[in-house]
This record gives structure tokens, sequence and C-alpha cells, in this order.
């Protein structure tokens, strides 16, 4: 297989240690079959993964495990920064065809998935260059223009549209590209400080660059709106060109990227530098013409791939999540402890105190990947018609994904102990990088804020109040529970309503803060239907009796938390009875007893590849090792 090769400080990739894709599937079956554990979990691995695994999973699970890809001790920020830049190629190599790529949501998410827990840094940089940069080009004409060095990677692709002081309210950037009709180009200009881009990965690490620039088109003083410009940023030797000013921002504690802050000084474009569509047209005269009349539609339509960013930032999560409660169920299965008698040691997954919150976060996982999957489904298969209510939905589960993956984590890193926090092994790193994902394509909150308003104002029917009296019906039967979580949902959207519509508000501000909150947890009821709704629907599909039961207490122990934590507003709406909220935690209790001994066939289910998990050290560890002796 290969491996790093150390020169002076830097590590350097061996190309030769990526096995060929085309071994992708074969190997994967070869890996699964060194588990008995495997063999009865294949029928959830289908589930959670689909009949398309080899080609859209197989591949990148593959290529992660590899040796180029191997966790590095040690590395400052810059050398991690550089290491992820040099894997990125590798990435590109193994990319049959990247224009088939960026435009299958399938696939551009399952690569996401699989990138993070590999690096986190390398994971960041190619959803930037595949999605906002590449994507971006594709998606608006492109005919005459040589996209070549960006399909073999020759340079890089970079995307700047938040500015310093212009984040969620992007449709308010300063930057400019002033139409000069001398040239018959554009002049880009960074007007104040507040206008700076910010954050993006613009330093000289990496190579020559390319950035698509934010910035508002101005022909003879009039502001015809945001649209994207091709912008050169540096050479070969990463040195930035004429008039392109980058600085470093402080390290973050999230992906190690090199983020910066980047202005531009009457930097001179060609006129073919503006990606144009039918949403605004430039004519070399300076005639303008667009099929969109506001400007802010014109805006969204530059911007688009964020969208498509959002389904992203949510494969990433998802990746790590499952490769975290892979780390961690297995350790509390390794790892042995005191049990209740004399003498007696027992595995930490013994202990009721420890699985039970596992059986949890898995609960939680299924439910976010089958959401995923539905969601990817309905954006691939989106019309203009329905689009606005598809990337509302994208917006929704996003929020909740990513939020979800932070929770899941910040538990697997807990039931590791200490050892959860080496880096090495797998957790923490990965735990403090999804931050990352909670913010980029739009902050989770702001996200979520819009699609409250949305909701309240005609984007969601909820569902009527089943008829049947609640005494008939069992909190073990799934169709029940999901009838409760639309209950959830309709309370809190009814609740919002009635807020909205209070009287005496002395602005439109006070009304809405007198809503808002009501109105996130209306977004947050939602998402829970629906990831519930996913998972029950998954599991009918299951190829085995075992699978779908499996699911269905998974289903149960997930749509039961959320009605336990809302039973009073259930109860008081005469949704559920007094008796049934207080079998509530004797239910649950049932559920777990039965979910417990199949946690690690859940796991496995997520196919992370073992010749990865071999590389953490907390895996080989037994009760009377410590880390320090395990670590190289």
């Amino acid at each position: 297989m290969g491996n790093y090769r150390r020169s002076g400080c830097l590590n350097r990739v061996d190309h030769h240690a990526v096995l060929p894709v085309r071994l992708s599937y074969v190997l994967w079956v070869i890996d699964s079959q060194l588990s008995s554990e495997y063999s009865r979990s294949s029928a959830l691995q289908t589930v959670l993964f689909g009949t398309q695994a080899e080609q859209l999973h197989g591949p990148w699970r593959e290529l992660f495990s590899s040796a180029p890809f191997a966790f590095q001790e040690g590395l400052t920020h810059r050398e991690r920064t550089e290491l992820s830049y040099q894997r990125l190629h590798l990435v590109n190599e193994a990319v049959p065809d990247a224009r088939a790529l960026v435009a299958d949501a399938a696939s551009l998410t399952a690569l996401h998935e699989w990138a993070g827990a590999a690096d986190a840094g390398m994971a960041t940089i190619a959803s930037i260059h595949f999605n906002l940069f590449l994507g971006s080009l594709l998606d608006h004409d492109h005919e005459d223009r040589d996209l070549t060095p960006y399909l073999r990677m020759e340079r890089l692709g970079t995307f700047l549209c938040t500015e310093q002081a212009h984040g969620n309210d992007a449709a308010q950037l300063e930057t400019t590209a002033t139409f000069d009709r001398a040239s018959g180009g554009f002049v880009l200009d960074t007007p104040s400080d507040g206008a700076r881009k910010f954050m993006p990965n613009t330093s000289s690490v990496g190579g020559a660059k390319d950035a698509l620039v934010a910035a508002r088109l101005i022909v003879d003083g009039e502001d015809r709106g945001v649209f994207l410009f091709l912008t050169p940023l540096s050479d070969k030797s990463g040195q930035h060109l004429p008039g392109v000013e980058v600085r470093d921002l402080p390290q973050t504690g999230s992906a190690p990227v090199d983020h910066c802050t980047t202005a531009f000084h009457r930097v001179p474009l060609p006129f073919t530098a503006m990606l144009q569509g039918e949403h605004g047209r430039l004519r070399p005269d300076g005639r303008f013409v667009s099929s969109l009349g506001n400007s802010r539609k014109r805006f969204l339509h530059s911007i688009g791939r964020v969208t498509m960013g959002k389904l992203c930032m949510s494969a990433y999560s998802l990746g790590v999540t499952r490769h975290a409660l892979g780390i961690a169920v297995r350790h509390a299965h390794n790892r042995q402890t005191a049990g209740m008698t004399k003498g007696q040691r027992v595995p930490l997954m013994s202990h009721r105190s420890h699985h039970a919150p596992l059986l949890d976060a898995l609960a939680s996982t299924y439910a976010a990947t089958l959401l995923h999957r539905s969601v990817v489904r309905q954006w691939s298969r989106s019309t203009e018609a329905d689009r606005e209510d598809c990337e509302r939905l994208i917006a929704v589960a996003k929020g909740w994904i990513t939020w979800r993956a932070r929770t899941v984590m910040t538990e697997c890193r807990e039931r590791c102990g200490a050892q959860g926090l080496a880096l090495a092994n797998g957790i923490t790193f990965q735990l403090a990088a999804n931050e990352g994902t909670i913010t980029a394509e739009g902050d989770n909150l702001v996200i979520w804020t819009k699609a409250a308003g949305e909701m309240l104002l005609g984007g969601l029917n909820p569902k009527p109040a089943n008829e049947t009296l609640p005494e008939e019906r069992s909190l073990r039967d799934p169709q029940h529970l999901q009838d409760l979580l639309a209950d959830v949902e309709r309370i809190w959207h009814e609740r919002a309503r009635t807020r909205l519509r209070t009287k005496g508000a002395r602005s439109p501000l006070e009304r809405w803060n007198a809503t808002v909150i009501s109105a996130l947890k209306l977004v947050d009821a939602h998402a829970h239907r629906l990831a519930a709704e996913a998972l029950l629907s998954a599991s009918a599909q299951a190829a085995s009796a075992h699978a779908r039961s499996l699911l269905v207490d998974l289903h149960g122990l997930f749509a039961l938390r959320e009605v336990a934590a809302h039973s009073g507003d259930l109860l008081a709406q005469g949704r559920l009875t007094a008796d049934q909220v207080l079998d509530l935690p004797d239910v649950i209790e049932s559920v777990i007893t039965d979910l417990a001994p199949h946690a690690l066939e859940m796991v496995e289910a997520f196919s992370v590849p073992h010749g990865l998990l071999d590389r953490h050290p907390i895996l080989h560890l037994d009760g009377s090792s410590s880390l320090a002796s395990a670590l190289p």
C-alpha cells in the first residue's frame, strides 16, 4: 500500500499508494467478510447506502482508507494544510469525470460522506473546488470557456462571497465590478475594509488559484445586482497577482484550512470574467438583459450552488458521525470494566448508563442518514415549480443534521473517556471540524429562521389529527408514533401562528420577536417528523425480517424520545392519555433492551473500513493498557 515519505518537516504523498478505484467494490466485499456481524448487517447496509453503493460509495470508501490518507501526528497547522492540498490532487485523480461528479447530487454528496473522517481540511477545500467553484462555472454559460485547468486541477478554484461586514446579509455585498467601456472589461474593487472577502482559502498554499468573486455589477453608474466574476488570484508558485491583497486569518478550531481575507484594488478583468445566464446577461455594448426583474433573485441564482453545498455539508457531518459511532460502540464492546459482583469484569457496553446514550445516538444517525437520502432524491427530481419548497427542505435538513452530528459526536467522545480526546482516535478532530458545517453555506440559525417564516406564511400545511382515540393505540405502534410527531409539529405551528397574529406589536420586528422561538420549535418538530418518516419508510424496504425489526425499533426509540420531550403538550391536547405519559419511560426502556444486543451489528452497517478503524489506537487497548503506550 505504500506510505508517506518524510521530507524535511513536510509530508509527501506517495501516489502509488492509492489503490485503483476499480478495485473498490471487490475490496468492500472482502473487507466486509472479515466480520461475522457484517453478514447480518448487510441488509442494513443496503438500506443506508442503497443499491448503488458500489458506484457511489465504494471508490471513496477505499480511497480514504488508503495509506496516503492516514492520520499524521505532530504536524503544524501549515503542514497539515499543505498535506490537505496534496491529498486533494489524489481525490481529483480518482474522479473519472469531474463534470459528471459535479452535476450529480448523489455522487457529490457521497464524496463528502467519506472525505471528512480522513481529512477535514481536504474535505473543505474539495467542497469549495468541486461544488462552489467548478459547479458554478458549469451552471452558467461556459461554452467558450476552457475548463481544462480546473478539471485537471492545474489551477485550484475557490469561492469568495461573504465579506467581513456582510455574512448572512450577503445580498448587501459592497465589492464592485464596474463595466469599463474603454477596455470592454471590468474593474474589480474592494471599496472598504468591511468589503474584504472573509475566510476563503486564498493563501499561497496549494499553488495556483482562481476565484469566483461575488461582486456588484455596475454599468454606467447603475447597480445591476450581484454576479460572479472569474478572477485569477495567484501564479503557479502561489504568488498573488497585482492588485490582489491577501491576509492570513487567525487559526480556527475547525478544519485546518488556509483561511484569509482578500481585497481587490482595481483589478482589471476581461469581459469573459462575468458568469452569465438567463438570470442576467451583459452585452459587449453595455446593454443589460435579465429574465428576472428582481436583483435579489438574480443574486440567489448566481450563488445557486450554495444550496447544493448545504447537501454537501450535511453529508460531511453524516460521514464523521457514523465514523465516530463506529469507534465508540466498538470501544464499548472491547473495554472491560467492573461488573456488579466482586472480581467481575464486563464490557462497558454491558452497562445501561453507557449503552443507552449510544443507542440514542444510533437511532438519530440512522434517521439523519435516511433523511438525507430522501432529500437528495427530492432535489435530484425537483423542477422549477417545486424548487423553492425543495430548497427550504434542504435548509431544514442541513441545520438538523449538522446540529445532531455535534450532539452525537460529543456523546461518542465522552463515552470514549480520555482516549476520545486523542486526535489519532478519529473523533475530537472531526468534532471540532464539524463546527464549520454548522456555519458554512448558511448559518444554521439564520437559514432555520428564514424557513420558519416561510412555513408560517403558507409553506407548511400540518397534517390533521388522527381521529382514533389515543387509548386505543399502542406506544409501540410506529404509525401512532408518527401521528404523535405530526401532532407536535401541528401544536408548534398553531402556537407560532397565534403569536404572529397577536395584536399590539409596535413594529414588525417586535411581532416577529414574539413569534420566532415558537417558529423555530416548529422547524425542529418538522425535521424530527421527516427524519422519523424516512427511517420508518426505509424499514419497509429492508431485505430481511431481522433488519426490518431493528429499523422499526430504532424508529421507535427515536420517536419516543421526541414524544417524551413534548408529552406535556400532547397530554394537554388530548393526544396522549395520562397512563401513556406514565408508561413512556418503561416503553423506552423496553426498546433499549431489544436494541442493545445488536449495537455492533448496527455500526457494522456503516461500513467504515476495518483497515481505517485499525489505525485508531483506542481500538487496540485492553482495560489495562494506557493510551500513551499504544501511540507511535
